[in-house]
């Protein structure tokens, strides 16, 4: 047991502490900046892919819309992380009251299963879009869709609203949260006694999403590849463009899988700095949603034509 302060439970209203980074005097103030730096980037590179997706109609297609809800799942990891750790940097205000620090860790969950399930529902659109061109339209209609999308983020808000349950009645005897943010395991690390149940739940929920996600989309990229492989050049147009969303996919899925590994690994250096532990912690919630409109931006030509099209359009109109 961990952080304990008192020896009977707190009552409420409780407000946590967060541990947050050791920073060096003098150095708030451009950690500030960097932060501030990161968070503009991150609102203005998916703010101007949703917005062209929304104002171009012919880019109203399953694969963009569903980037779309890739878009607000970046949002809402950078927003639920972010903002906070700014004003760490320029105040040095660590505090936390337990409604929001609820808020923000149940945010930072769904965040992480919601951006797997959606990428899981990208590559089985990718799998329809190159193995069956045809018949795609009538795979892929908008019923389908929206069942795509919207089973996407029910999977994820309902697996971290059970893990949440968890935390109803649990008392608390501590008050400092030994992170930069605050997360299931950081609050119930504070409890009066063990959580086994929690922990079993958190795990398992952690693996099976996590398998199920990757045997998904190795599946749809392994029919891809075979189709490419034996079909013929038929519709070479059609698979030509949806290889060009199935690259920016298979990237960004990398790139998610990779900033978790750096995560895991880590931990498992237990010489490595506190600062540094918690750098890579918070990797993965500010470098994908930065990195993926980038991603999307130069591998599409289509979203790259669109936004080159609305740009000289606003330049013109300026004029």
């Amino acid at each position: 047991m961990e952080n304990i302060t008192a020896a009977t439970p707190l009552r409420q209203p409780i407000v946590f502490e967060l541990e947050g980074f050791h920073v060096p005097p003098g150095y708030g103030s451009l950690l500030f900046v960097l932060a501030l730096l990161n968070y503009i980037v991150t609102l203005l590179g998916n703010g101007v892919v949703a917005c062209v997706i929304v104002i171009d109609k012919t880019l109203h297609r399953p694969m963009f819309i569903m980037l779309c809800n890739l878009v607000a799942c970046d949002l809402l990891g950078a927003t639920a992380v972010l903002p906070r750790l700014m004003m760490h940097f320029l105040t040095g205000q660590k505090k936390i009251a337990y409604g929001a620090a609820l808020a923000q860790a149940f945010s930072v969950h769904t965040y992480g299963v919601a951006v797997q399930t959606i990428l899981g529902a990208m590559a089985y659109d990718r799998y329809v879009a190159v193995c069956e061109p045809l018949r795609y339209p009538v795979i892929m209609t908008s019923a389908r869709l929206h069942f795509c999308c919207a089973l996407a983020w029910i999977v994820a808000l309902l697996c971290i609203a059970i893990l949440f349950g968890f935390h109803l009645n649990v008392p608390l005897c501590g008050n400092t949260i030994k992170h930069v943010y605050s997360s299931n395991r950081s609050i119930l690390r504070l409890a009066c006694g063990p959580t086994p149940v929690n922990s079993i739940y958190g795990l398992s929920m952690t693996w099976s999403v996590s398998t199920g996600i990757f045997l998904i989309i190795a599946f749809s990229y392994i029919r891809i590849l075979h189709a490419s492989v034996t079909q013929k050049r038929t519709d070479s147009l059609v698979r030509s463009k949806a290889f060009q969303t199935c690259a920016s996919h298979l990237v960004v899925y990398v790139l998610y899988e990779i900033s978790s590994l750096v995560v895991i690994v880590s931990y498992r250096f237990p010489s490595a700095s506190e600062n540094m532990r918690k750098v890579f912690s918070i990797l993965l919630i500010i470098i994908p949603p930065t990195i993926n409109p980038i991603i999307y931006g130069l591998v599409s030509k289509e979203i790259r034509v669109s936004i080159i099209k609305h740009f000289n359009k606003l330049v013109r109109h300026k004029k």
